[in-house]
């Protein structure tokens, strides 16, 4: 197992005040370990714009995509398994620190790897819902075998929200949610984690504080479930943290009138910090959703959305590069800038970057 303990951190922590501000180029990395970026090719070479970024900015992670999102026929990140095999292999002989190569593999419907292009089938949570927690057991570790064999390390489940609503078309009627009953979400999780684990993946709940109420889908635009959501649906997160079964939660961009009138979960410090953090006493990595759908993007600037996002307690912000594209440049630059007037504390800087120095994969 490696600990992604950057040497500059090391450094940092140990001769530096918290008010000094390091230098542009540290900071530069700094910012870089938050970010999980995706990118456009099948493979790449020392040229690549993926290679230089992470190595200029020592990018925490990559996401991968089997398929372009305005173009299902065309391939992006993933053909085959050799394809797949060698592009990790090179990902991780670019990398100048350990580095999360990430996909949202949960079964079903929403799966990167799939059949057709000659990787293993997974069925939905919902289908697993339906057989022994000991059958479930045996299919994830096939997942689990599947995804270290083919170099992914982090994966993007399980979907610990609950099956509330029928109508639900993003996690109802994609079969995504193990069932209604908290219980049962938690233990159907707790076996893919632990599966995931036993490969050295690392497994990521989401979207908290639960989008399994809603109605609306916020890679189109903005999702309101105010009048939807119950404290129920933050049972799951709760049983799982409190087993320290936990490595990492991605936010949910709903916004909630009865946790914070005014933001969405994923640039909230009411529900990321105050209720993740304090009421609910998670210590492991808050990642965001993508933050280039429209529930975010169509509603706020960069620069508003990584101050706010890193601010209200996101430590690793994820840019699909799927919906739309913002270079790796200007994202650094812009937090940069706002870490450099005092917008966003370097000390949010620099808790994120221990946290996610705190990952073990």
């Amino acid at each position: 197992m490696h600990k992604i303990i950057p040497f500059f951190m090391v450094l940092l922590l140990s001769t530096l005040p918290l008010q000094a501000m390091p230098d542009d180029a540290i900071l530069k990395k700094m910012i870089g370990r938050m970010l999980v970026v995706g990118f456009d090719d099948a493979t790449i070479d020392a040229q690549s714009t993926i290679v230089k970024e992470l190595q200029n900015y020592e990018l925490g992670g990559v996401i991968l995509f089997d398929r372009f999102y305005r173009d299902r026929e065309r391939t992006k990140n993933i053909s085959s398994p050799a394809q797949l095999r060698e592009l990790t292999k090179q990902l991780k002989h670019y990398a100048t620190k350990p580095l999360l190569i990430s996909i949202d593999q949960e079964g079903g419907r929403v799966a990167r790897l799939k059949a057709r292009d000659g990787f293993k089938e997974t069925p939905s949570a919902f289908a697993l819902s339906k057989m022994s927690l000991e059958q479930t057991k045996e299919v994830y570790t096939h997942m689990a075998e599947m995804l270290k064999e083919h170099g992914i390390n982090c994966d993007f489940g399980p979907v610990v929200d609950l099956a509330l609503n029928p109508e639900n078309r993003v996690i109802y009627k994609l079969e995504r949610s193990y069932g209604k009953e908290s219980e049962t979400v938690a233990q159907y999780a707790t076996v893919f984690i632990d599966a995931l684990r036993g490969k050295g993946v690392i497994s990521v709940l989401k979207h908290f504080p639960g989008h399994g109420s809603s109605l609306g889908d916020s890679h189109e635009g903005f999702v309101d479930v105010t009048q939807t959501w119950s404290e129920k649906e933050l049972e799951p997160y709760q049983k799982l943290i409190d087993a320290n079964s936990v490595s990492m939660i991605m936010s949910a961009h709903v916004y909630n009138a009865k946790l914070d009138d005014t933001y969405p979960a994923t640039l909230s410090y009411a529900i990321n910090t105050q209720l993740l953090r304090k009421k609910m006493h998670y210590t492991g990595v808050l990642i965001s959703d993508d933050l280039q759908m429209e529930a975010i993007a169509k509603y706020y600037t960069l620069k508003d959305t990584v101050t706010l996002a890193i601010n209200s307690g996101i430590d690793m912000l994820l840019f699909g590069n799927q919906l739309s594209k913002t270079k790796t440049d200007e994202i650094v630059e812009t937090i940069l800038a706002q870490v450099k007037n005092g917008a966003i504390p370097l000390e949010r800087i620099i808790q994120a970057n221990e946290r996610i120095a705190n990952l073990t994969f």
